[in-house]
């Protein structure tokens, strides 16, 4: 384990790795947002019926609600459900401290955006984008005002945050219902959704994903199609025990699991800092 964070502390400061951050960061920095898939699609479900089998399914209860309340009523709950800005993770502030070029949130809140909005640098947001409210593009790009740009300006950011299922912040924009997903994955294997930058930035790059599980399909997918074409080594910092999903998941990968907590990256940047 000595050797792994060794390597991590070296790859963050030299910008080799890449975050992938997932919804447990929230918990841990003391929100009260929803934190998981199941959790959010119980959130969706108390202020709709919905039918009792897709009660804990995400995809499936804004499914439901979008057929049968409309589009924008599910836009507006998720609106609702994210709102406010959350108390930040110390390692988001540092990680927003370092300029990465590529940091991946895997989420809806707003943390890592306001993260990197506290450091005052040059950085913008690539967002996923439903088919059903922008059909034919897969993604959005924004400043850091929250203004949309062409593509051709992420080039000049000095850290690139991408979200691949959007944001409450700044256009509401969500990948959260089956329709969304089926769209994307249908293109994913061939990278159609996956930004062209993203693409680039991650060659002979590595993963480190911090509040992340792949106890469920669709996170898998994502991090297997971000991932692809980086290199064949990552790590994943999870401290409760591996499905067994998971555990073929992150062996198939290259993924190191590693279960420690998120402090610890921090003891390490202190320590570097110190050194």
């Amino acid at each position: 384990m000595d050797k792994d964070l060794s390597e991590i502390f070296s790859g963050l400061a030299e910008g080799r790795i890449i975050p992938y951050l997932g919804p447990g960061l929230l918990p841990e920095a003391g929100a009260t947002l929803p934190s998981e898939l199941p959790a959010l699609a119980e959130l969706l479900s108390s202020q709709v019926t919905v039918p009792h089998k897709v009660r804990r399914n995400l995809t499936g209860a804004a499914q439901y609600i979008e057929n049968f309340k409309h589009r924008k009523t599910l836009v507006g709950m998720m609106d609702k459900a994210f709102a406010g800005d959350p108390p930040l993770h110390p390692l988001q502030r540092e990680l927003a401290a370092r300029k990465l070029p590529l940091i991946v949130h895997l989420w809806y809140d707003n943390g890592m955006a306001k993260a990197l909005a506290e450091q005052g640098t040059r950085w913008g947001r690539i967002q996923g984008l439903s088919q059903t409210e922008h059909f034919g593009h897969w993604t959005g790009y924004m400043n850091a005002a929250g203004q949309p740009v062409d593509a051709a300006v992420a080039a000049q950011w000095d850290t690139i945050l991408y979200e691949p299922w959007g944001s409450q912040s700044p256009a509401n924009n969500y990948l959260v219902s089956d329709t969304d997903f089926v769209e994307v994955l249908t293109e994913i294997d061939i990278q159609t959704p996956i930004p062209e930058i993203v693409q680039q930035i991650r060659i002979g790059r590595h993963f480190l994903f911090v509040g992340c599980r792949f106890n469920d399909q669709l996170q898998r997918n994502f991090a297997r199609q971000i991932m692809k074409r980086s290199t064949d080594r990552h790590w994943a910092l999870m401290e409760a025990p591996l499905t067994r999903n998971e555990a073929r998941f992150v062996r198939e990968q290259g993924i190191q699991v590693l279960q420690i907590p998120s402090s610890v990256l921090l003891d390490g940047a202190a320590v570097a800092k110190a050194g």
